[in-house]
């Protein structure tokens, strides 16, 4: 058992033991059904507190032949599944947060060699007579173990976008990060199953779209995986149920991400609202925030109109395709619009090709953005909006 290497099952048996514990094990199913087919590379995109890294940490937990987690995972819905037993903790697991390696701007420059360092350190301690260090580094290593031993990996990789919010202005660390995953994973016979989750989607350069490798799961297209981040308005319902909290209050205040023809509530924001009964944002204070703020500063062509749109009700058509997956590269408000889907600042019927606010939460966030000297015209565009000035008002009712 190693930090990196066949890990721990302990950060998911916290998950799993909390009071507030939904099920979402049937991901397993599907990532089962992926293994060693042409399907096994997965990415996941949501926006933070939507239950990405639990969902990771249950990975590793099930697949890694480092622990045992019979016992967490006994009364699960994935216990019933066919394929479970046949997977459960009888793999190599290779788990990396890339967060934990970029705490610090001044880290951009010597991560990746670090990442390498670290789990060459500890494949050492398992393989140590199958392979030499050689030039071509994390990836040259484990070729070697895969030839000599035939024994491949599971690759679960956390916040693997963190790099692209971190060093936003730095493109040769962005491009140095993709080749490095394009030389762990492209044409690779000992990835038996890689999953990534981030809240970008994957970033693409030219050249440097080998990545293309991995199916997208993001919140523009959820496909298959729509259900198993978020809430659900079952599970939310029960939720309420149990703790007594008034499930139409909480329509009102959390519900509203269209993903596929699902309804989907923020984990984070339900969870705390059953641990503290009150109705209000628990947005406030996350890494996103502040891009709320410098987003919507940016004021391309028409955006504050948009904004003042959806803050009375509204929707706004927006073009989604030309979105470059990245936080610096804007060319329209469409493109801003857009990330903030990613961030979970605005939901998109898709079909409709509009997006919109899909709550009070998320609408108290808009609200306290634009609440300064720079947005009075808006301030008062929404007071004289007959649908914006209803909102305003349910706002006050909902506090």
């Amino acid at each position: 058992m190693g930090i990196y290497v066949n890990p721990s099952n302990t950060a998911f048996e916290m998950s799993r033991f909390s009071d507030i514990y939904v099920d979402k094990s049937m991901l397993i199913r599907r990532m089962n059904a992926a293994y060693r087919t042409e399907k096994r590379f997965v990415c996941v995109s949501r926006p933070r507190r939507f239950g990405k890294s639990m969902a990771a940490n249950m990975l590793s937990a099930y697949y890694s032949c480092g622990c045992d987690s019979a016992t967490l995972f006994a009364g699960l819905k994935i216990e019933k599944d066919l394929s479970y037993k046949s997977h459960l903790n009888r793999h190599h697991v290779i788990r990396l947060d890339i967060q934990q390696f970029l705490f610090h701007k001044s880290h951009l420059d010597i991560f990746i060699d670090k990442i390498q360092d670290m789990v060459i350190q500890e494949l050492k301690e398992e393989y140590g007579d199958c392979f030499v260090i050689d030039s071509y580094g994390l990836p040259g290593v484990l070729r070697q173990i895969y030839a000599r031993t035939g024994q491949g990996f599971i690759f679960i990789i956390d916040e693997w976008d963190c790099v692209f919010r971190m060093a936003k202005e730095r493109e040769d660390i962005q491009k140095a990060y993709l080749d490095f995953l394009r030389g762990l994973f492209k044409g690779q016979d000992y990835v038996d199953l890689a999953y990534m989750t981030g809240i970008l989607p994957i970033k693409k350069y030219g050249e440097h779209s080998a990545l293309n490798v991995f199916k997208e799961f993001s919140m523009l297209n959820p496909g298959q995986l729509a259900k198993d981040f978020g809430f659900t308005e079952d599970e939310v319902q029960a939720l309420c149920s149990e703790y007594d909290v008034d499930y139409e209050k909480t329509q009102k205040w959390y519900d509203g991400y269209l993903l596929g023809n699902h309804h989907i509530y923020n984990p984070m924001a339900v969870a705390e609202l059953m641990d503290s009964g009150d109705f209000q944002s628990y947005w406030t204070g996350t890494e996103t925030y502040d891009a709320l703020k410098v987003y919507i500063d940016m004021n391309f062509d028409g955006l504050k109109e948009a904004i003042t749109m959806m803050l009375g009700n509204g929707h706004y058509k927006v073009n989604t395709r030309k979105f470059q997956n990245d936080m610096t590269t804007f060319k329209t408000k469409d493109d801003v619009l857009t990330l903030l889907v990613h961030l979970g600042y605005l939901t998109c019927d898709k079909g409709a090709e509009e997006v919109f606010i899909p709550n009070q939460e998320i609408a108290e966030e808009f609200l306290n953005a634009v609440d300064d000297p720079g947005w009075d015209g808006l301030i008062q565009a929404l007071e004289r909006s007959e649908p914006a000035s209803i909102m305003m008002k349910k706002r006050a009712m909902l506090a």
